[in-house]
């Protein structure tokens, strides 16, 4: 979903996917014919499964920080709201 809580329409997440899937073709092509030795395409394989793995990672906890903080909001509204009714009715 975005940022107003509207889901993502098809076509772009199957862009996502797609673009995914072809970066880390053409990384792993790229690899594939590097005129080096087999362990160091290892050790570069390796490396780029890592960095994957911790952009998954970070982009997953932004957005769970993002997500936290806007319930502390809506937390807050609700408060200032219920309060600002009961200042009216006393009034």
């Amino acid at each position: 979903m975005n940022q107003n809580g509207q889901p993502h329409s098809g076509a772009w997440v199957t862009f996502t996917y797609v673009s995914f899937a072809a970066s880390a073709f053409l990384i792993a092509i790229g690899i594939f014919f590097l005129p080096i030795d087999l362990w160091m395409k290892g050790y570069l394989t390796m490396g780029i499964v890592m960095l994957i793995q911790t952009c998954i990672t970070l982009t997953k906890t932004v957005r769970d920080n993002h997500e936290s903080s806007r319930m502390v909001n809506r937390i807050e509204d609700a408060r200032a709201e219920r309060l600002l009714m009961e200042v009216s009715k006393a009034a």
